[in-house]
């Protein structure tokens, strides 16, 4: 009592030194951010391990979460990588198509080249993922379906060439895959040695598919004893 007025001490007094301070309320991600979140958690797993190597515990841990929301999303692991093998089929095949702009033949080759290297470049994880064996079935296929996805493009061109130059564009198809085999098999071994650059690896895959075309035989022949 202060001059006969009585204080109340909870009033006046300060907060308690021993109280506990309160927690930052968590933000809760949407569906489809918690959904975007376990496809790149899951696309980095699977590129560093493999399907086999990567279970639905430690995709669930990296993300904070309890495995039932990884199966809520995608229905189990191999749903979540078919999702990001489907995703980086597309994003190769488009940029491989969109790459064709050139009118030369040439050009057109070294633009197909660089398409695949720059993927290789930007997106690591992807094109690791894609060359594995796949061990379910995707939608658009293997990695070897997306390889004659990507052949089928420069068929056409290959078809008006070898019509220029008195082939037979029945064999376009055959040619296509060819090319497109070579700078996918050397894109899978620049993938870990990065050496030389990516233009001088562009420009001797050019010189090797260019020159062969320029020099093709109308009938090319065997000159071993095997002829069947």
């Amino acid at each position: 009592m202060i001059d006969g007025v009585a204080t109340d001490s909870s009033s006046t007094s300060s907060p308690s030194s021993d109280a506990k301070p309160r927690r930052a309320r968590r933000t809760r991600m949407t569906g489809a951010e918690r959904r975007q979140q376990l496809l790149e958690i899951g696309r980095t797993l699977f590129a560093a391990k493999g399907f086999e190597g990567t279970s639905v515990e430690e995709i669930a841990a990296k993300a904070g979460v309890s495995k039932p929301v990884v199966y809520e999303h995608f229905g189990g692991k191999e749903g979540l990588y078919a999702v990001v093998v489907d995703r980086e089929m597309r994003r190769l095949l488009d940029m491989v198509t969109s790459s064709l702009t050139a009118g030369h033949p040439r050009e057109l080759l070294e633009q197909a080249a660089f398409a695949l290297l720059d993927y290789i470049e930007e997106y690591t994880d992807g094109f690791r993922i894609l060359v594995r064996d796949s061990p379910i079935p995707q939608s658009t296929g293997t990695f070897a379906s997306l390889i004659s996805d990507i052949a089928t493009q420069v068929e056409d061109i290959l078809g008006r060439e070898f019509k220029n130059r008195g082939f037979d564009p029945k064999l376009a198809p055959l040619y296509a895959q060819a090319l497109v085999g070579m700078v996918a098999l050397t894109g899978q071994w620049w993938l870990d040695v990065r050496r030389p650059k990516k233009a001088e690896v562009a420009a001797h895959l050019v010189n090797l598919s260019w020159h062969g075309l320029d020099g093709l035989e109308a009938k090319p022949h065997l000159i071993g004893r095997r002829k069947s």
